[in-house]
């Protein structure tokens, strides 16, 4: 029987370590700039603040801070979860058909369509909403269309304008959300559109499937591992936003990222912004792992 050569020993050991020494890199980013910063927000949020108007902060276990998160910004927190949560189900509906239709119909326009998804993102966030705002006014295109249209009667029954008015209301924070975030949504869905193959629906063609058959069979189905990441880009950062509440909304329309920034910046409560925040993580954690339980992430990759 040959001998092993050592040389081919070290290969054989410098093969089996080379992944770990590869993704060490990635991990060492990981724990700089994920946990240790979530170990400190932890630990903030069990802290008191002796004195208001120094930064310092004590280590106490004070989980009070937790309870004070529900008890006085339940509101807040309700309120940015239904607000991202609507805004997510209008970016997927308004996403879906426009990325289908990019996907399998736009021929040569393909780029340029894609192109023109991008293009809001060649502006500043604020911006953008701050442009709403003059969109969305009193005097504004959108509410005189609807007086035009005498629409504005039963949007205000129906709940979508309130004492005939759009902006400051809900729904504009809502609609803001919704176009803020509507590429999160709509590119995910198109990447995993534009992979499936053709020759599935031409099969199902061949076998006298109608297409509306034929979509919730093969389409959907392939499609739902972009459903779920864009319904994830989309929800979390809508959830955390608070730009859009402050622009377009009013006081009755705070959401739980306005309290934060109030607790940090103008009460200068650091451990109790840093409850708030860790109570959201937490719920946007369990939230998410719940969604995947149901809707399954094998085929992300």
């Amino acid at each position: 029987m040959p001998r092993q050569h050592p040389t081919d020993n070290r290969t054989l050991r410098s093969a089996r370590f080379a992944p770990y020494l590869m993704s060490l890199p990635g991990m060492l980013w990981l724990f700089l700039f994920f946990i240790v910063p979530l170990v400190t927000l932890l630990k903030i949020s069990l802290s008191s603040k002796p004195n208001p108007l120094l930064p310092q902060t004590v280590f106490d276990w004070k989980w009070s801070n937790f309870g004070t998160a529900f008890s006085e910004y339940g509101g807040p927190l309700v309120r940015a979860f239904v607000y991202a949560g609507i805004a997510t189900l209008f970016c997927v509906a308004i996403s879906y058909p426009i990325a289908y239709f990019i996907a399998f119909k736009s021929g040569a326009w393909k780029n340029f369509l894609l192109g023109l998804v991008m293009v809001p993102f060649f502006t500043s966030f604020l911006l953008r909403t701050i442009a709403w705002k003059t969109i969305l006014a009193d005097q504004g295109p959108v509410m005189d269309v609807m007086r035009w249209a005498s629409l504005d009667g039963f949007f205000e029954r129906i709940g979508i304008l309130t004492d005939g008015r759009l902006l400051n209301t809900s729904t504009a924070v809502i609609g803001g959300l919704a176009y803020n975030f509507l590429p999160f949504a709509l590119l995910p869905i198109y990447v995993s559109l534009e992979k499936i193959d053709l020759n599935l629906m031409n099969a199902a063609a061949d076998l006298y499937s109608p297409f509306a058959r034929s979509f919730r069979k093969v389409i959907l189905p392939l499609s739902l591992p972009g459903v779920f990441a864009g319904t994830l880009l989309t929800f979390i950062p809508a959830t955390g936003d608070f730009i859009n509440a402050e622009l377009l909304g009013n006081p009755r329309t705070a959401v739980i990222g306005t309290a934060v920034q109030n607790e940090f910046l103008d009460r200068n409560n650091y451990p109790q912004a840093a409850a708030i925040s860790f109570v959201l993580m937490l719920i946007i954690v369990a939230a998410v792992l719940v969604y995947a339980k149901f809707l399954g992430t094998e085929d992300l990759a």
